[in-house]
């Protein structure tokens, strides 16, 4: 495959990885993961850090192999066959299209604050259109505006661990010294390893989306070189982050009093009378969930558009120029029809399916690292690069019974079983798709 002259940098797609991870999982849902585990919490975020590692670098391989711009939906169907290529390019386009409806249901609840007379349903319906709006101005355009958004959230992590850690230490005028704080009345693991193993889930959700790496690599000018600067850049600033903010949040504030309903970061600033931290974090939390939609986006149409030129979607989606405008614009519309589904369908039911989303992306990491293990039995080292992944293959089925494990442990958790059984639901329904339509084609 030929390489543009100009693209993508390491920097410019490491910015867009982090602007597709860092959201409104990690500012807003956290808390629950917390609560799960407890102070072993950071215990969880390593254990996510590191298989984040794993499948990163086994997607590297293949991607400085082979930057097709299907990754890794089309790495597996070369290992498996046609019928693994169409499920998990459905399975994990339908999860993040589900899961982006829900990000455009929470960003439309923060932007009422600023404009109450507007409807949730116009809200939420205008930022899906202006995000697939802004996607069909193409790669170099959206990695200039990912980059900035994407900053505004770093420093905003950033911010509030020197915040905290201030406050931890006493340098803040005018307060005592925080100390280990809360953390002196938590025990470290409350409910045990299945505390760990049920915040699991969450912890990965929260890391999620960071295979857009391998999604945007055809769009470097020099992916051997690219990828794995931007894998690197990326597991070190996401796993640095987030256990710094969840060790420098831990003595602010006792576990019990964080909400599924208030960022954690807010409440245990305004637990030490950090006041003005609310009005700031809103402007953060619709800027992090407007980031995670555009990256989201930009991976969900060329994700189509691989799909499209198989033959495994519909022919009027097939896209031949350098932006996939139609898988955009598709994607957009079913983002609508998500996001839709949460004012005409019973809240459980629309939960229900949002749940899938979390199971959808473990799948497509248990496929991309056996992909890679398959990849690397029949052709060794990608040519042109260097064997990324260290203590192949035993890391490689390490990282895939962890997943398993994570999968397995859903029906343990109040709330996750529905996800676990929705997610098998679509497994199953895409299957049969696929099944349909090899006959027709006869």
């Amino acid at each position: 495959m030929k390489h543009k002259e100009t693209g993508l940098s390491a920097l410019g797609l490491s910015m867009m990885a982090l602007g597709t991870v860092v959201g409104g999982s990690f500012f807003l849902g956290s808390s629950i993961a917390i609560r799960t585990a407890g102070p072993a919490i950071l215990i969880a975020y390593l254990l996510g850090g590191g298989l984040v590692y794993l499948i990163l670098f086994a997607l590297s391989e293949m991607t400085v192999a082979d930057a097709d711009p299907g990754s890794f939906r089309t790495f597996a169907q070369k290992a498996f066959g046609p019928g693994v290529g169409f499920v998990v390019g459905w399975v994990y386009w339908t999860g993040l299209v589900l899961a982006m409806s829900s990000e455009a249901a929470a960003v439309s609840l923060f932007i009422r604050v600023w404009y109450p007379q507007i409807s949730l349903p116009v809200l939420g319906s205008s930022v899906i259109i202006g995000v697939t709006l802004i996607n069909l101005l193409g790669a170099d355009r959206l990695s200039k505006l990912e980059s900035g958004l994407a900053a505004i959230k770093l420093l905003a992590v950033v911010g509030f661990i020197v915040t905290a850690l201030a406050l931890v230490a006493g340098l803040v005028p005018g307060s005592a010294p925080v100390g280990f704080g809360a953390l002196r009345e938590e025990p470290f693991f409350p409910e045990g390893i299945v505390g760990i193993a049920g915040s699991m889930l969450i912890v990965m959700f929260t890391y999620a989306g960071f295979e857009i790496i391998g999604l945007a690599a055809s769009e470097t000018a020099d992916p051997h070189r690219t990828v794995p600067r931007a894998i690197a850049y990326t597991v070190l600033g996401l796993v640095g982050l987030y256990t710094a903010a969840i060790a420098l949040l831990l003595p602010l504030i006792p576990i019990a009093d964080l909400t599924e309903e208030v960022s954690p970061l807010v409440a245990a600033l305004e637990a030490k009378n950090v006041g003005w931290a609310a009005g700031v974090m809103n402007v953060i939390l619709v800027t992090a969930i407007l980031s995670t939609m555009l990256a989201a986006t930009f991976g969900l149409g060329r994700m189509m558009r691989s799909l499209a030129s198989e033959g495994y979607a519909p022919l009027w989606l097939k896209d031949k120029g350098d932006i996939p405008y139609k898988g955009i614009i598709f994607s957009g519309l079913g983002m609508l029809l998500g996001f839709s589904l949460s004012f005409f369908l019973p809240r459980s039911i629309y939960l229900f399916l949002v749940s899938a989303g979390g199971f959808s992306l473990l799948f497509t990491y248990v496929v991309i690292l056996m992909t890679h293990y398959k990849f690397r039995s029949t052709y060794g080292c990608p040519p042109k690069g260097k064997c990324q992944l260290p203590g192949y293959p035993y890391t490689s089925w390490l990282a895939i019974g962890g997943l398993i494990a994570i999968i397995a442990s859903m029906p343990l958790i109040p709330g996750q079983g529905s996800g676990l059984a929705a997610g098998l639901a679509f497994l199953l329904f895409f299957f049969l798709c696929y099944l349909v339509s090899k006959h027709v084609k006869k």
